[in-house]
């Protein structure tokens, strides 16, 4: 698993949002953006997580942010958890690994005992120009957005 550091070039990236539209980095040129990296769509702390940055997506935007979500789950299911959860941002269906590989959050995972691989949950804040200026690796899924903002 690669790393990334703050100050690097923040790895382009092209995906299918939750309505089957084509999402990259290039879209958010001139904006700053959260990037964040999540395990599963609908389970507890995922969607906290989601639930914590929607609740302040005003500030977010009122701060200059773009928040989108990667996962590895299919369009499908983005679109069923958008909507569970009126999320005003877009996730991106992540479904062959790419972007997950390419930010360096797939690896080896363990839980119940059990060893496997899987998304490890990470958070990329992204400069107007493409240059990586914060990554949570100790994401706080109930105060995520207040560990961005504050």
């Amino acid at each position: 698993m690669k790393k990334l550091n703050t100050g690097d070039k923040a790895p382009d990236f092209s995906g299918t949002d939750q309505n089957g539209k084509p999402i990259k980095l290039a879209d958010f040129k001139g904006k700053k953006l959260v990037l964040y990296f999540y395990p599963k769509d609908n389970t507890s702390g995922c969607t906290a997580e989601a639930c914590s940055l929607r609740d302040s997506y005003a500030r977010f935007l009122k701060q200059g942010y773009e928040i989108v979500g990667v996962s590895i789950d299919s369009v499908a299911s983005h679109q069923k958890f958008t909507e569970k959860y009126s999320l005003p941002f877009d996730l991106i269906a992540d479904t062959d690994k790419k972007i997950v590989e390419d930010y360096g959050v797939w690896g080896e995972k363990k839980f119940m005992g059990k060893t496997y691989m899987g998304t490890v949950r990470t958070t990329f804040v992204i400069d107007e120009n493409g240059i990586i200026e914060n990554i949570i690796e100790k994401v706080d899924t109930k105060n995520h957005a207040g560990q961005i903002i504050d």
